[in-house]
């Protein structure tokens, strides 16, 4: 598996330092990039002494099909906890991966983590609704918090985590996988390098046909909004460490064919175009009703792009040139291990995530400005 630090050290030819230092800042600075900022240097080959302890948070299909086999691939982490809202699930998954029964906690009982010391990091897998009274109970219950995207559903909630964790001393990390995923790094690297020449115009769309009409997804109350909260993020994400910089600017369409199935506030379908200080333009996609998986960064001399692009596994990248097009390959890795892993070794390393709240604030505040475009039908400067 990949280190990203090494990885991208790599193939840039960059230090750290210098790679972090462009990219990291304050709100308006450039920091949506998978790349290395303040991330810990690669431990030694050795396992550590002690595995960091997980807790999930939410027993569903992630947590079931992606996270708890990733955690079994790791490194530096280790199933410590389990919290549902459903005792037979949980003493099943105990007794699957070793969990003893004293580390399994209900929703209500879940504050008594606090005097379990098997558990270090509380990963939060629940609607998103529910991201920030986890995350803030997680942090004063003195664990540190990986929390799936999106971060929340307001900016008022973002910043309610940041002030949790940092009163607590604790880090908060975002799931942000794509960000360890080396064919996302390799677009990185080709958009920076400027391999084509100049980049110009980014297209990203991320979507999928959500059936299930009593799926969480589609109720407000839990999603805080529809297909942007849930797949669109995948694209703002792309746009913006494609590109290099945070937008200036957005605006947005939504369209809803089915308004049986995606109520007021559940967005169907969202359209949006970023502008970037630069003048480079992102035109992005949405969508619960069509099957949308591609990031591509079109330049002076030639493109590049991935198609599918956001897959658990199987992502293929593509690029024409003077030469006309083909393919690239680049390494597949476990996502979730890997982000998983480099938290681990961030809070083992004493050094701040490369994912941090801050980060799922941005995107966050971005999604709020899209909505409101598409509400009012104007450009939102941001």
């Amino acid at each position: 598996m990949h280190d990203r630090r090494r990885f991208l050290e790599g193939v840039l030819g960059l230090g750290a330092a210098s790679w972090a230092a462009g990219l990291l800042g304050s709100e308006g600075a450039a920091s949506a990039q998978p790349a290395p900022q303040g991330a810990a240097k690669a431990p030694p080959a050795a396992a550590p002494a002690k595995k960091l302890g997980f807790a999930l948070v939410g027993l569903g299909s992630l947590s079931e099909h992606q996270i708890a086999p990733a955690l079994a691939k790791t490194k530096f982490c280790k199933l410590s906890g389990l919290v549902s809202g459903h005792p037979d699930k949980a003493k099943a998954w105990a007794q699957q991966y070793g969990v003893p029964e004293s580390s399994i906690y209900d929703y209500q009982s879940f504050d008594r983590i606090k005097d379990n010391p098997d558990i270090d990091i509380v990963y939060v897998v629940l609607p998103n609704s529910m991201h920030a009274e986890f995350t803030i109970r997680a942090a004063k219950a003195g664990k540190h918090v990986l929390c799936e995207k999106p971060m929340a559903v307001s900016v008022k909630e973002c910043d309610a985590m940041i002030a949790a964790c940092k009163a607590a001393q604790r880090q908060l990390a975002i799931g942000y996988r794509l960000h360890f995923e080396p064919y996302n790094l390799e677009l990185v690297r080709m958009a920076r390098q400027k391999t084509f020449g100049e980049l110009k115009v980014i297209e990203t769309s991320a979507g999928f046909h959500i059936d299930d009409p009593k799926q969480w997804r589609l109720n407000k109350a839990l999603s805080g909004g529809g297909s942007l909260m849930d797949i669109g993020i995948y694209a703002l994400q792309a746009a913006r460490y494609i590109s290099g910089e945070e937008p200036v600017s957005v605006s947005a369409q939504m369209s809803i064919t089915d308004p049986v199935k995606f109520k007021p506030g559940v967005d169907e379908s969202v359209l949006f175009t970023l502008k970037f200080p630069s003048g480079v333009v992102a035109n992005c996609a949405s969508s619960y009703a069509s099957f949308l998986n591609r990031f591509r960064g079109n330049s002076e001399r030639g493109w590049f792009e991935l198609q599918p692009a956001l897959n658990y596994n199987g992502i293929k990248g593509r690029m024409r040139g003077e030469k006309g097009p083909k393919d690239f390959e680049m390494p597949e890795i476990d996502q979730f291990a890997a982000e998983m892993d480099d938290f681990a070794s961030c809070i083992l390393a004493g050094k701040p995530t490369s994912v941090p709240g801050e980060e799922g604030r941005r995107d966050v505040r971005i999604m709020m400005a899209i909505y409101e475009s598409a509400a009012s039908g104007k450009t939102i400067k941001l």
